[in-house]
């Protein structure tokens, strides 16, 4: 029950969170190999997908970054700026740990970039016939 109310209780910081990264991530970012972030860091999709995984990023945002409204915020496709998505990565404000240079270094940080921006768009919705 505890888990719960925390979970509640954080609902409207978790919508205002995803709506702030629909606005700032509105101009889509093409898939790539290897890619260039905000600051210049150049990022390993392949490797970054490895290291999502290794420091247990899917475990609340999903394998593919899709996130959950229960565990974490969407992370891809269309990930937020670099230049927030670092600080925040570095220095979360809610439940997630801080991943500090010591634990994830800022190569790592650009590759797990470099895979988020690298997932496919879901396909379109089709209409319902009713």
């Amino acid at each position: 029950m505890k888990a719960f109310r925390a979970c509640m209780s954080a609902a409207p910081l978790a919508l205002a969170m995803a709506l702030l990264f629909i606005s700032l991530s509105a101009g889509a970012q093409k898939p790539a190999q290897a890619s260039k972030s905000a600051d210049g860091a150049s990022g390993n999709a392949e490797n970054g997908k490895r290291l999502f995984t290794r420091y247990g990023c899917y475990e609340c945002h999903g394998r593919e970054g899709q996130g959950s409204s229960m565990t974490g915020p969407r992370l891809a496709p269309n990930p937020i700026p670099f230049e927030v998505f670092a600080p925040y990565v570095r220095k979360p404000l809610r439940e997630m740990p801080p991943y500090t240079a010591k634990v994830v270094s800022d190569q790592d940080l650009a590759d797990i970039y470099a895979f988020l921006q690298s997932r496919p768009h879901p396909p379109a919705a089709r209409p319902s016939s009713f």
